[in-house]
């Protein structure tokens, strides 16, 4: 269970870089988590804009790589499950993720929109990191 948990808070790493790691650290409490969230928003709002690299370019992916990692290993480590092993599956669900994301949401815009498309991948990340964070 621990692994299936890290690879799914990785997946959403590579939707949204943020949001895992703002889920995991507000459900632990403390400053962290606010200073995540208030990254998160601030990516929700900003991957909207049109001047916005590709998830996918070397610096979004490293950055969701690296989330992923550490979500990986810190929802592993939560459920006892091997952390390393953990991390590594989190860095595997965020490049499904980024990926697999970025082809859902081109096809996504083809047939409803832009926003609506990025508004559907902020609602899959953000409720699907709340289910995680809560098991």
């Amino acid at each position: 269970m621990a692994l299936l948990l890290a690879f799914a808070l990785g997946f959403v790493s590579g939707l949204r870089a943020f949001t895992a790691p703002a889920a995991l650290f507000l459900a632990r409490g403390g400053i962290a988590g606010i200073v995540l969230a208030v990254l998160a928003v601030a990516e929700l709002v900003g991957d909207k804009l049109p001047q916005m690299t590709s998830r996918t370019s070397p610096p979004a992916l490293i950055a969701r790589l690296i989330s992923g990692g550490v979500v990986g290993w810190f929802i592993a480590a939560a459920h006892s499950g091997p952390a390393p092993v953990g991390a590594i599956i989190g860095v595997v669900g965020a490049l499904v993720g980024a990926y697999g994301g970025k082809a859902a949401r081109i096809a996504a815009i083809d047939r409803i929109g832009a926003i609506p498309a990025a508004l559907i991948e902020d609602v899959i990340a953000i409720a699907l990191a709340a289910f995680v964070v809560t098991r």
